[in-house]
């Protein structure tokens, strides 16, 4: 039986689409020779997830999404998530699904895996969804936080432009770097009085030091009682002479405390000065004398 030319062509050109349509579905994820189970997830927002993304339960991969379609004739229901996950697998009671999204962008599916040892869902069944409040989620809460940020460090930024083309800024820095360099002299200067002058008042110190402990050894070798008692002797002689000044029991006393001497004696020097005067005014009553001898009268 000979094959037509035509025939040849049909057939080449079917097993090519058969092939092409396994490598589509395998690019897409999608292993036709294994079978799956499917269940459906409603969410409020699809956040932009795609036809044959992952699906992972607690981060492992186990499915695709199959199909998204959004009810038309009820808007505002949500959109309905068509999943396929591996055969067989068990899906328990309390499980919820959430939507992760990614940092540059995109969307992944991922299954919270719920506890109950007995109840499971049936295939077919619809998992409930969760907001997941993620990475992301935690982002979108600081934005305002971040305008507000932004806002100050543009006020910030005009203040310091504003101060950068301010003429007093250029004569604050020179007096400034001449302030600077009045520092640095000064610590120099510091640095030779510490390396030089203080080493010497540190010596003179030490110097001073031990005079005062050689006084100090010298001072604890007097006798200090010894010394006192004297003293106090002298002072007791200097007492008992003051009382016999201030007493006219003796010659001395008598001397210093007896009017009538002082008026004697008072009386004494006038009429020696009245005798003096008058011999000056009167001479020859005093003295007589001739140079041819003595005159009777």
């Amino acid at each position: 039986m000979t094959i037509s030319r035509e025939v040849k062509i049909g057939l080449t050109g079917i097993v090519a689409l058969v092939l092409l349509f396994f490598t589509i579905k395998f690019l897409q994820g999608i292993n036709l020779f294994q079978s799956h189970d499917t269940y459906y997830i409603n969410f409020r927002n699809a956040k932009a997830l795609a036809k044959s993304s992952p699906v992972y339960a607690d981060g492992y991969d186990v499915g695709i999404v199959a199909d998204i379609f959004y009810d038309y004739a009820n808007p505002g229901s949500g959109v309905v998530v068509k999943i396929e996950v591996d055969h067989g697998m068990r899906i328990p009671v309390g499980t919820t699904a959430v939507l992760d999204e990614a940092m540059l962008g995109g969307c992944t599916l991922n299954l919270l895996m719920g506890n109950s040892p007995v109840e499971r869902y049936v295939v077919g069944d619809t998992i409930p969804s969760a907001e997941n409040n993620g990475l992301m989620a935690k982002a979108a809460q600081f934005i305002p936080k971040l305008e507000q940020t932004l806002s100050k460090v543009d006020s910030l930024l005009t203040s310091l432009n504003i101060l950068a083309a301010d003429p007093n800024l250029q004569r604050i820095l020179a007096n400034a770097e001449t302030v600077t360099a009045n520092l640095d002299q000064s610590s120099r200067d510091l640095n030779k009085l510490l390396e030089k002058d203080v080493p010497q008042m540190a010596q003179t110190f030490t110097r001073a030091g031990e005079n005062v402990v050689q006084l100090t050894d010298r001072l604890n070798q007097l006798d200090l009682q010894g010394t006192m008692a004297r003293v106090d002797g002298t002072m007791d002689n200097l007492n008992q002479m003051t009382e016999r000044l201030n007493s006219p029991d003796n010659t001395v006393g008598l001397l210093l405390n007896d009017t009538t001497l002082y008026s004697n004696l008072n009386q004494t020097v006038s009429g020696a000065s009245a005798l003096v005067e008058d011999l000056k005014a009167h001479p020859k009553r005093y003295v007589h004398f001739s140079v041819f001898g003595k005159k009777d009268k």
